[in-house]
């Protein structure tokens, strides 16, 4: 008799690749729907890209799962996929993605709400990224309120290459790029959706970023129009998410995760920051709470890339210009970051034949 729940057939996929990824095909969003009805189970798996040949290679494999599973007679894996040469219904917001020159993966940084520490962990992750031997950019996103100057201690404005190129400056071996580098010190930034739209296409198309492993990108948060904006014009290769413990930060975590899914990003992993505060004397204070973070991966089938206590050096250190990471790297809040990188890396650079336009919801 068949035991089997729509819980345990979706966990029993994750042993699904998405051909030449180490990512499966659940964490990428393909599994729509899920009906399980005695010993019959029905998948239907929705692939955003034409690409025939993995498509059949998706069914095949997980229709050759789900039938050896134990009191599973019948399975039936069905396919939803655009044929190459089908007409979009309507205008495609996607359709103008390009890869950006020389980048081999762009990597957003979100967080459901403000007040989360996500800036410090983005700066503090390219950082650790670099210090791992990667060639590293960070692109501020947060037009109305950007801070990376500041933690990553630049003040140059950027220069122009022969091309008419903005050359980014860089701080810590790292290229950075944000407003703040455009505008006066305190001068506000009063602008519309389009504007915004405009600024962030000019950061990933005007800028000289060079050959990199990876380029950072430090999302405001929520899911508004920097967001979408940058969604729309580059093809993201993951997103990070950043959360507190506690049941507020927790809640609106699902809210950034259902928009990466809605735009078909794979979801890298959960940071859970503020973790914990530790006194001198050794005691552990949970002042947000613990766990939520780490929860809520589990719950929702993610990574749970790790977690960041509350340490006054990592806010000192962002207060200088001098990352954690850069200033004190044998620091515990430094070896933190430095451990949830080398994760990432392990997650993004293992797979096999990863190119640009191989990956899931790549036309």
């Amino acid at each position: 008799m068949n035991t089997w729940s729509p819980e345990d057939i979706r966990n029993a996929l994750r042993s699904v690749k998405y051909p030449g990824y180490s990512r499966d095909i659940v964490s990428f969003g393909l599994v729509q729907d899920i009906r399980v009805e005695g010993e019959r189970v029905h998948v239907v798996l929705h692939l955003n890209s034409p690409n025939t040949e993995a498509g059949q290679r998706i069914r095949e494999e997980s229709q050759a799962l789900l039938e050896s599973l134990p009191g599973v007679r019948e399975a039936i894996v069905e396919l939803i996929q655009p044929a190459a040469s089908m007409p979009h219904a309507g205008p495609d917001p996607w359709a103008h993605q390009s890869r950006v020159p020389g980048v081999q993966r762009v990597l957003a940084v979100a967080s459901g709400k403000g007040g989360v520490g996500k800036s410090t962990v983005a700066v503090n992750l390219a950082c650790a990224l670099q210090q791992l031997q990667r060639r590293v950019g960070l692109l501020d996103c947060d037009i109305y309120g950007p801070s990376i100057p500041l933690m990553m201690g630049v003040r140059e404005r950027p220069t122009l290459s022969p091309r008419e190129m903005l050359v980014p400056p860089v701080g810590h071996g790292v290229k950075l790029m944000s407003i703040g580098f455009l505008l006066e010190d305190d001068q506000p930034v009063i602008w519309r959706g389009p504007m915004i739209q405009k600024t962030i296409q000019q950061f990933l198309t005007v800028v000289e970023w060079g050959e990199l492993d990876y380029l950072l990108v430090d999302l405001p948060p929520g899911t508004g129009d920097a967001q979408l904006s940058l969604c729309q014009s580059v093809p993201l290769d993951g997103g990070i998410i950043v959360t507190t413990p506690q049941a507020a930060a927790v809640g609106v975590v699902r809210k950034g995760i259902a928009m990466f899914q809605k735009v078909h990003v794979p979801i890298v992993g959960i940071i859970e920051n503020m973790s914990y505060f530790q006194t001198p004397d050794g005691q552990r204070i949970e002042i947000f709470g613990h766990g939520g973070g780490q929860s809520e991966a589990a719950r929702q089938g993610l990574p749970f890339l790790g977690e960041i206590p509350i340490y006054p050096e990592i806010r000192e250190a962002g207060d200088r210009g001098l990352p954690v990471v850069v200033s004190t790297p044998h620091h515990p809040a430094a070896k933190g970051f430095i451990q949830i990188a080398r994760t990432i890396c392990n997650a993004l650079e293992h797979s096999v034949g990863s190119g640009p336009s191989s990956g899931p919801g790549k036309a």
